[in-house]
């Protein structure tokens, strides 16, 4: 374990991330998928107040932060207006399943179901920018997932008390943003489809 005073190196590395992709989509670089990052917004936000409920710490400013980057991006995204994707039905779709899982958490009022259905809405809120990511990896800026990774990597270093609480949405949000990462910077899609052309 790394003190958990490393969680505000951490979460400064997500903010300068959240700032770089803020700039992209103000210059049109980056084109967000409104739908997800409206309920990346939404589901951190959620899971940082049932953390709370459940004690955690420091480490719950990770959640925050992972909240507050896509809302910034949300906003953005309406100042220039060529900077956004253009949705289809399955983005709907996906965000629909989202707010179903964002409901869900508030019926049940539990903290660690609140955790598990936030995470569940963010996942399914992120299935638009993946395939998104998959198809046109030139529309997104890999540098927000970049740290925001880093940052719940560091989250998890930070952990004294093992509990779901604690570890459940840095654990998810590690994984999500490999994934974009990888399909982002290192064009992982590309690779694949090109392979499957030559095979």
């Amino acid at each position: 374990m790394i003190d958990e005073r490393f969680v505000y190196f951490g979460v400064a590395l997500s903010l300068i991330g959240g700032l770089k992709y803020v700039i992209d989509t103000l210059k049109g670089k980056a084109k967000p998928n409104r739908i997800t990052w409206l309920l990346w917004s939404i589901a951190p936000l959620l899971a940082f107040s049932a953390e709370i409920q459940k004690g955690v710490g420091i480490q719950s400013l990770m959640t925050l932060v992972v909240g507050i980057n896509p809302l910034l991006v949300f906003f953005a995204s309406f100042i220039n207006k060529n900077s956004y994707w253009k949705l289809n039905k399955t983005d709907y779709f996906y965000g629909s399943l989202a707010l179903v899982g964002i409901i869900a958490w508030k019926i049940t009022g539990d903290g660690n179901v609140a955790i598990i259905f936030s995470i569940l809405a963010d996942g399914f809120g992120s299935l638009p920018t993946v395939i998104k990511s998959f198809k046109n990896p030139e529309t997104e800026s890999s540098t927000i997932y970049l740290f925001s990774g880093i940052n719940a990597l560091i989250t998890l270093l930070t952990i004294k008390t093992w509990t779901f609480a604690h570890w459940g949405f840095p654990t998810y949000f590690l994984i999500i943003c490999t994934i974009l990462v990888l399909l982002t910077h290192f064009k992982l899609g590309k690779v694949i489809t090109k392979h499957q052309k030559i095979t």
